[in-house]
């Protein structure tokens, strides 16, 4: 009977009274830890573990709540969390699903503004070379910040006291909380394409969570990106945020801000003032030294005296005139000179002389190659004539003639100097001084031959 009354229970069913129990019991809730296996997923979703000296927990944070998140999640960051105890039902777990995540304590959001400010260096943003100049007299002024806060005050004040005629065009936006870093961004674009001289942004004093806005690397970098000279007027003098390194110019407080961008109207009539009485004095200083310089030349000799000018010309031309007189006889002379060089030059260079000498050397190189052309013919038919009895004694025939004979083995027609090139029985044919033979070999004899005459002679 009792096994009858007991339910059993399937894991799913187990699993949803636990989250059941675990969403209605225990609800949303604060919870801190420290962050362990981080992993952010394709999707964008954001899985780690939040763990302590004795326990951990699952957490969970989608894509839509990370976007909002004000640093960097990393392994070993401490954190607090808001978020919505449940289980995962397919691995019978439990987690928490994370709303909200912060730094746990000021050295972690510290942590956080250093190494944003560190990255966005290493791109640039915060070189000189791209701050733009902030105009002298701005005549259109945006400002972005809070339209209920002091600093829009403050700002107004000082401009209409110093200059009333300049516009302010006010962009009011949140400067802290959720949904400022939006506005904020969308503020300075929607300034600069409206045209404005130049943009005021920021807001009062308040804590480094308060300010944390003018932090967030979109602000920062619609900053950077705005063609308008932008001013950053960010909490109290001791503040600093990272729209301070990036904005063209930075003031330590709002009013600052508006004495920055705004000159005072006295101070610049009175600046003015001092121009002109500087520049009416420079022209008169030089006024004055013109006259004195005019009066010193006007007392010149060359206005009081000009015929001092010419007495030194007319002694000059009178010079002029008597060479003169001389010079037909001068240059007749030097005329007569150049004739005479002239004509020795032409004795010495004359062509016909010159031919005259070239036909004189051509006979005797004539006479030279006849002469010793004869010698060589002469010499050349005496070694000729002696060379027909040389070849005749040096000839083969000749020897044949004197009762030699040339033995070839035959039928290779190989001249013979040894009786061991043949065999016997081989055919032998002799070239006598009449004719030839062709004989058989029977007997060889290699004792005798001219050998047989030089052993005899050893």
């Amino acid at each position: 009977m009792e096994r009858a009354t007991t339910r059993i229970y399937t894991i799913s069913e187990v699993t949803q009274r636990i989250k059941g129990l675990l969403e209605t019991e225990i609800g949303t809730l604060w919870v801190s830890g420290e962050i362990s296996n981080y992993v952010r997923a394709t999707s964008g979703h954001a899985y780690f573990t939040l763990k302590d000296a004795n326990s951990q927990l699952a957490a969970v944070i989608f894509k839509g709540r990370l976007n909002y998140v004000k640093f960097v999640p990393e392994n070993g960051l401490e954190v607090l969390v808001r978020g919505k105890l449940t289980a995962y039902e397919k691995r019978g777990t439990y987690q928490i699903l994370i709303e909200e995540m912060h730094p746990k304590g000021l050295g972690a959001l510290q942590l956080a503004y250093e190494k944003l400010k560190q990255k966005l260096a290493e791109e640039g943003l915060f070189d000189e070379k791209h701050k733009k100049k902030i105009p002298l007299l701005p005549r259109r002024i945006g400002v972005v910040t809070s339209p209920t806060g002091a600093a829009i005050q403050d700002i107004l004040n000082i401009i209409n006291r110093r200059f009333a005629n300049v516009h302010v065009l006010l962009y009011p936006a949140r400067v802290q909380g959720t949904g400022s870093v939006e506005q904020i961004v969308q503020g300075i674009r929607s300034l600069d394409q409206w045209g404005v001289d130049v943009i005021i942004v920021g807001r009062g004093g308040g804590s480094l969570e308060d300010l944390w806005s003018f932090n967030e690397e979109p602000v920062v970098r619609a900053i950077f990106a705005a063609t308008t000279p932008i001013i950053s007027a960010v909490g109290h003098e001791i503040d600093y945020s990272l729209s301070d390194f990036v904005a063209d110019l930075r003031a330590p407080t709002p009013s600052a801000a508006a004495e920055l961008v705004v000159q005072e109207r006295a101070a610049l009539v009175d600046q003015l003032r001092q121009y002109k009485n500087r520049l009416k004095m420079g022209l008169g200083h030089h006024f004055s030294r013109l006259k004195t310089h005019f009066t010193t030349l006007s007392e010149s000799w060359v206005f009081t005296s000009p015929e001092m000018l010419f007495r030194e010309y007319r002694q000059v031309l009178d010079e002029l005139r008597l060479n003169f007189g001389k010079t037909p006889e001068i240059f007749l002379l030097m005329k007569k000179q150049e004739i005479a060089r002239n004509a020795r030059l032409l004795s010495v260079l004359s062509p016909q002389k010159r031919l005259g000498e070239q036909t004189a050397q051509f006979e005797a190189l004539k006479q030279r190659l006849n002469r010793d052309g004869r010698l060589i013919v002469d010499m050349t038919r005496r070694r000729f004539h002696a060379l027909p009895a040389r070849l005749h004694a040096l000839s083969p025939l000749a020897v044949l003639g004197r009762g030699y004979a040339l033995a070839f083995k035959m039928p290779e027609e190989e001249l013979l100097y040894s009786v061991t090139q043949v065999e016997t029985g081989e055919e032998v044919r002799l070239w006598l001084r009449s004719g030839e033979l062709i004989t058989q070999i029977k007997t060889i004899n290699e004792k005798g031959g001219i050998n047989k005459y030089e052993l005899e002679k050893e």
